[in-house]
C-alpha cells in the first residue's frame, strides 16, 4: 500500500521523487501508480502531473492509456513541442520494431535508414535509397555524368559540378576520391574546363533518354537558382517525363513545387516517392513537409512518425512530429463540433476517449486483436458504426457509440476502418491519406529489392562499339587512354610523341604547354573501366600488340636506337640535352621498356653513324616544361655495328658487343708491365697540367681513377684508360679507332703514344 500524504490538497514531493527514482530505474509501472495516486487525491486534476504520468505509461509500453493522460494535460493547457519527445520517440520505436521488422532499422547493411547527421544532413546512404551508384554517376552529384569532365588525377565529374566546388576563392581544389590537388580551377585553359568529348558522345549513345532528362535537370537547376521557378518546372516536368522512375529528379520537383507553393502538386510528388521508395526517409520527410504546408497536419504526423521510425537519430525530423502532434492535439479541444466539458473528468467517459483521429490511425496498426483481460475494460463502449476513410476528424457520432460500448480501447482503435488490401499505403494524388500504412517488414539482403539498389545502369551490348574508343592518331583501341584539358582523348604514347614535336592538341590545336610543363598524363580512369568492362577481348589484343612492341624495343641486340651525337667511352659519364622529338621518344622508349639503354655513336657522312659506338645507361631524366630534358648517362659496353636502321624518325641499329681478348703466361706479365708503366705516365702527365685545366677536367669527369691489380678483370679493360681517352685532346676518328680495340695491348701502346705526343707539343 502506498503511503497516502496528510494533506490531500498537495501533492506529496517525497513520491514524485520515488516515482522519477522508478522511472529512472526503469520501472515505469510503479512510476504510473504513484502518478495515479497523487492525481486521485487532488480535488482538481494537475497538468504537470499528467504529463507525468503520460510520460511513463508510454515508456511502460502503454501508449493508449497514455493518450487519456495526454489529452487531460492537453485540455489544461495546450502541449508544447518539447513535451513530447518521448510519446514520439515510443511510437517511432514501436513501429519499427512492430511494422518494419527490425528496432535497429534496416541493419548493419544500410546504415541510413537507422542513422544520420544530427543537423538532419542527408547522407551518402540516402542517395544509395535513390539512385545507385555506378560506374557512369558522378561522384559528386550522384547522378549520370552531364558534360563529363576530366581532371588532371583521372578522375571524371560533371562539368556543373566541378564549376559548383571552385565556386569559393581558393585557386586550389582537390578531387573528391583521390584527393589530389588540382592545380587551377580553370584546367589552365582560358576559357575553364571543357567536356570530355569521347565520353560525352559515349554516354550520349548508351543513355539517349537519361541522357536529354539530366539536360533539363541541369537547365531547371540553373533557372531555379536565378529564380525563375516557372520556367524552371517546364525543365523539370520535361525531364520527369523521360525518367520517371529517378526519385531525386521527383524529390527535386517536390520541393520547388513547395517553393512555389504548389503543396498539392508536392504531395503527389512525394505520394509517388513514398510508392517507389518505401524505405528512403527523405521521401517520407518530403511528403511530411508538403502536408503540413498544406494544413494536413493529421497526414503530415504519419509521415513524420515514419520517418522517426526509419532514422531514429534525425533531430530535425523528430522536433518536426513533436511540433505536429502538438498541434494535433491542440485541434481536439478548439474543434467546436466535439463536446468539451468544463472540466475534463466531469464530462464522462466519452470526454477522456477524445484522442487525436491521426494518432489514432497511426497506432492502429499496432494494435493486436482485442483480448478480454481486466486491463481492457476499463471503459465500456459499442462498436462504432464504419468511418468514411476520406474524413480526418472522429464525429460526434462516433462518439456517442462509443459510449455505449463493451469493448476496450484497443478494440475501438482496432474497429476503426481499414483501406482496402491491408497495410498497403493508398496513394491518392491530392487527396488526404486515410490510413497510416507502413512499409512492410524489410526485405533481406539476398532478396531482389535490395540487390536491385546496386544494379547499375544498363545498355544494349550492340550500342558500344569499338570503333566508339578509337584514337585518332594510331586509329587502334585506346590504350591507357589520357585526356587533355581541352576535352580530347589519345592513347598516352601518342600523345607523348604529338606534343614531342608541337605542344598543342592534335585536334582542336589548343595551347597544352602548361598541361606539357605538369607531365601529368594520368589515365582517364572511366575510359579505362569501360575498356576493360565491355569491351576486355579487344582491349586484351590491344594490349597483346603493345606488349609485342615493347619487347621488340627492349631487345638490345637486334634494335638497339642509336643517338647520334658524340664518343661516348666505358664507365664514363655522359649527360645530354635532349630536345629534338625523335630523341624525346627515343629516350621515353627506352625507360619504358626498362633496358634504360640506348647506344651512342658518332656521324658518318655516307653510313649515318659510326659502325663502333658505346652504349649508355640512364641514371637521371629532368624535363623542362617545354618538354626538353637532360639527361645523365653513363657508359656501359662497346659495341660493333651489323646493320643500320631506322624506326619512327630515330636511328637503330643490329650490334654486337665488344670484350677484350684475354692473355695468358708471358704475354700476361708483359701486358702488366706495360699496364703499370702507361699508368705512371698517365698520371704525370695529369700532374703537369695547369691548375685551371685541370679543375675543367676534374669537373667534368671527376679523378683519374686508380690503377687497376687485374687489368683483364672488365671486358672493356682498365677504367683509367676510357678516363684518359676522354680527356686528352684527340679527334672523334682517333678516339674510335681505340675504342673499337680488342686487344688492350694495343690499346695501352695507342694511349702511350698520344701521352707522348701531347707531352712534347705541350708548351714549355
Amino acid at each position: 500500500m502506498l503511503e497516502v500524504c496528510s494533506d490531500m490538497l498537495e501533492v506529496c514531493s517525497d513520491m514524485l521523487e520515488v516515482a522519477e527514482e522508478a522511472n529512472r530505474a526503469g520501472d515505469f509501472d510503479l512510476a504510473v501508480e504513484i502518478y495515479s495516486s497523487q492525481l486521485a487525491d487532488l480535488q482538481q486534476p494537475d497538468r504537470t502531473l499528467s504529463l507525468r504520468k503520460a510520460d511513463s505509461l508510454t515508456r511502460a509500453g502503454r501508449i493508449f492509456e497514455a493518450l487519456d493522460s495526454y489529452c487531460t494535460a492537453a485540455s489544461l493547457g495546450k502541449l508544447l513541442p518539447e513535451e513530447l519527445p518521448i510519446l514520439v520517440e515510443t511510437i517511432a520505436r514501436t513501429l519499427r520494431e512492430k511494422e518494419l521488422g527490425t528496432s535497429n532499422g534496416y541493419g548493419k547493411s544500410s546504415s541510413s535508414i537507422s542513422s544520420g547527421g544530427e543537423d538532419g544532413v542527408e547522407s551518402d546512404g540516402e542517395c544509395g535509397e535513390d539512385d545507385a551508384l555506378d560506374l557512369f554517376s558522378c561522384r559528386l552529384c550522384k547522378r549520370l555524368l552531364h558534360e563529363p569532365t576530366t581532371v588532371e588525377c583521372g578522375h571524371t565529374f560533371c562539368k556543373s559540378c566541378l564549376d559548383d566546388n571552385s565556386d569559393s576563392n581558393s585557386s586550389v581544389n582537390d578531387c573528391s576520391q583521390c584527393k589530389q590537388l588540382l592545380n587551377q580551377k580553370d584546367g589552365g585553359l582560358p576559357h575553364g574546363r571543357r567536356l570530355d568529348v569521347v565520353l560525352s558522345g559515349l554516354l550520349d549513345k548508351l543513355f539517349a533518354t537519361e541522357s536529354r532528362a539530366r539536360k533539363f535537370w541541369i537547365e531547371g537547376e540553373v533557372l531555379w537558382k536565378n529564380q525563375n521557378l516557372s520556367d524552371a518546372l517546364e525543365k523539370y516536368n520535361a525531364a520527369v517525363d523521360l525518367v520517371p522512375s529517378s526519385g531525386r529528379l521527383l524529390c527535386q520537383r517536390a520541393e520547388l513545387h513547395m517553393e512555389m507553393r504548389n503543396f498539392s502538386q508536392a504531395v503527389q510528388d512525394g505520394n509517388i516517392l513514398c510508392r517507389m521508395k518505401p524505405l528512403w526517409t527523405k521521401a517520407h520527410c518530403l511528403k511530411a513537409t508538403a502536408l503540413s504546408e498544406a494544413g494536413r497536419n493529421d497526414e503530415a504526423l504519419q509521415e513524420y512518425l515514419l520517418c522517426v521510425a526509419l532514422k531514429p537519430n534525425w533531430t530535425k525530423v523528430k522536433l518536426e512530429a513533436q511540433k505536429v502532434l502538438s498541434e494535433v492535439f491542440s485541434l481536439v479541444f478548439e474543434n467546436q463540433d466535439l463536446p468539451t466539458p468544463l472540466h475534463p473528468l466531469q464530462g464522462g467517459v466519452a470526454t477522456r476517449l477524445i484522442k487525436p483521429p491521426a494518432l489514432l490511425r497511426t497506432l492502429r496498426p499496432l494494435t493486436q486483436k482485442p483480448s478480454s483481460s481486466s486491463q481492457d475494460s476499463e471503459f465500456s463502449v459499442t462498436k462504432s458504426p464504419p468511418v468514411d476513410e476520406s474524413s480526418c476528424r472522429l464525429s460526434s457520432g462516433s462518439l456517442s457509440a462509443v459510449e455505449s460500448s463493451t469493448k476496450s480501447l484497443a478494440g475501438v482503435l482496432a474497429a476503426l476502418p481499414a483501406p482496402p488490401g491491408g497495410l498497403k499505403r493508398k496513394h491518392s494524388g491530392d487527396g488526404p491519406s486515410a490510413v497510416f500504412n507502413p512499409p512492410s517488414k524489410l526485405p533481406r539482403p539476398d532478396e531482389s529489392s535490395v540487390q536491385s539498389l546496386f544494379v547499375g545502369r544498363s545498355f544494349p551490348v550492340e550500342l558500344l562499339d569499338s570503333g566508339d574508343m578509337e584514337c585518332s592518331l594510331c586509329m587502334r583501341l585506346f590504350y591507357e587512354p589520357v585526356a587533355t584539358p581541352c576535352g580530347h582523348t589519345f592513347c598516352l604514347k601518342c600523345l607523348e610523341r604529338c606534343l614531342d614535336h608541337n605542344s598543342n592538341c592534335p585536334l582542336c590545336k589548343e595551347n597544352l604547354s602548361e598541361y606539357l610543363a605538369t607531365r601529368g598524363y594520368s589515365k582517364t580512369l572511366l575510359m579505362e573501366e569501360v575498356l576493360q568492362r565491355y569491351l576486355g577481348d579487344e582491349l586484351a589484343e590491344r594490349k597483346k600488340i603493345h606488349e609485342e612492341e615493347m619487347k621488340e624495343l627492349s631487345n638490345l641486340n637486334q634494335e638497339v636506337p642509336i643517338f647520334v651525337c658524340t664518343m661516348a667511352f666505358p664507365t664514363i659519364t655522359c649527360p645530354l640535352h635532349v630536345f629534338e622529338p625523335r630523341y624525346r621518344l627515343m629516350i621515353r622508349r627506352s625507360m619504358e621498356t626498362g633496358t634504360k639503354q640506348f647506344g651512342m655513336c658518332i656521324a658518318d657522312e655516307l653510313k649515318g653513324f659510326a659502325d663502333y659506338g658505346c652504349m649508355l645507361e640512364v641514371r637521371d631524366v629532368k624535363f623542362f616544361p617545354d618538354g626538353r630534358s637532360v639527361v645523365d648517362t653513363i657508359g656501359v659496353s662497346r659495341f660493333k655495328v651489323l646493320s643500320h636502321g631506322q624506326r619512327d624518325g630515330y636511328n637503330t641499329a643490329k650490334i654486337e658487343y665488344l670484350e677484350d681478348k684475354k692473355v695468358e703466361g708471358e704475354e700476361l706479365g708483359e701486358l702488366l708491365k706495360l699496364h703499370n708503366a702507361v699508368y705512371e705516365q698517365a698520371n704525370n702527365w695529369f700532374t703537369s697540367l695547369k691548375d685551371n685545366m685541370k679543375s675543367q677536367i676534374l669537373s667534368h669527369f671527376g679523378h683519374l681513377p686508380s690503377k687497376d691489380p687485374n687489368p683483364q678483370a672488365s671486358p672493356s679493360g682498365p677504367a683509367w684508360c676510357w678516363w684518359l681517352l676522354a680527356v686528352l685532346p684527340l679527334e672523334n676518328r682517333a678516339q674510335l679507332t681505340i675504342l673499337a680495340m680488342t686487344s688492350l695491348k694495343d690499346r695501352l701502346i695507342a694511349i702511350r703514344r698520344v701521352l707522348v705526343f701531347v707531352t712534347r707539343k705541350r708548351p714549355r
